[in-house]
């Protein structure tokens, strides 16, 4: 049986929210990737796979 870490991306725009939600999920065992706006996160998108997403809905520029 395969025993991979589920993968995240965790795209938020505060800095101190980013930190705390990734220290959070990596000590629960998940493997997690960040972005702090929806272009860094397209970027990872094109070239990595994800199990999940988490977005912050309310980011300048463009929003969740």
């Amino acid at each position: 049986m395969e025993n991979r870490k589920n993968h995240i991306l965790l795209v938020d725009d505060d800095n101190r929210i980013r930190d705390l939600l990734k220290e959070y999920l990596c000590e629960n065992n998940y493997v997690v990737s960040t972005a702090e706006n929806a272009d860094q996160a397209r970027e990872r998108l094109s070239y990595l796979k994800f199990d999940i997403i988490i977005l912050d809905v309310m980011m300048p520029g463009q929003n969740g």
